[in-house]
């Protein structure tokens, strides 16, 4: 059985026991959390579409860690001004992991 989640303003598709990176959830690590805005659940043949999400329908996963991801670079130029900028930015994020999927 597997879901489709919409956390943090991006969509995932999950699968009980898998480990994910999400945006940052202010939870504490270790702590069991509620996911409902399910989009979609599927199990074989047979999927459920939400409009937009699926009624009765909920996650729980349990957070591992909270951390921040890899540095992403930012260089911005104008050819012939001598102008050169450097920026850099790192994005916190919560790994969950996936507990059970319940219609």
């Amino acid at each position: 059985m597997y879901a489709v989640i919409k956390t943090g303003g991006k969509q995932y598709r999950v699968v009980a026991g898998e480990k994910i990176k999400v945006e940052q959830i202010p939870a504490d690590v270790g702590a069991e959390i509620t996911l409902d805005q399910i989009l979609m659940i599927g199990e074989g043949e047979a999927v459920k579409v939400g409009t937009p999400i699926v009624a009765g329908a909920k996650i729980t996963a349990r957070v591992i860690a909270h951390g921040r991801h890899p540095k992403v670079k930012i260089f911005k130029m104008r050819r012939r001004k001598h102008y050169q900028k450097h920026q850099g930015h790192r994005q916190n994020y919560t790994e969950l992991e996936i507990g059970s999927i319940s219609a």
